[in-house]
């Protein structure tokens, strides 16, 4: 399979469903306030970056070729990072949430890869 922005695209909006539908599970069908946080917290960052996903097709449009390298590591964060927060959220030992951190970079690294793409926009091409 190539990682193509097709592919990114497709993916984000996988994402954007299902942030979309945990935090409607939230908000209507979880009493337990720690469970509900958990699960609000996840579709949180999960949405937020499916749109960082689609804003990197932006990018590269723009020039910034460079982005396509941020969704390798935005992905990547929600599983691990909204992932560790829904499988709480479900019973999952809260030892799990010691790797909820893991995500929280790959999250940093991918805005990092962001702000340094888009340095190359609106330079002009040799």
């Amino acid at each position: 399979m190539a990682w193509n922005r097709r592919v990114w695209m497709t993916l984000a909006a996988l994402v954007g469903f299902l942030s979309v539908a945990f935090g409607a599970f939230a908000a209507h069908g979880v009493a337990e306030p720690y469970a509900r946080g958990l699960l609000e917290t996840g579709s949180r960052y999960a949405f937020m970056h499916a749109m960082a996903t689609v804003a990197c097709a932006v990018f590269i449009e723009l020039g910034a070729v460079r982005a396509r390298h941020a969704p390798a590591l935005f992905l990547p964060g929600v599983v691990i990072f909204s992932g560790s927060l829904f499988a709480m959220a479900f019973g999952a030992p809260r030892w799990l949430g010691a790797v909820t951190p893991l995500g929280g970079l790959l999250f940093l690294g991918g805005w990092a890869v962001l702000a340094w793409s888009a340095a190359a926009i609106d330079r002009p091409r040799a």
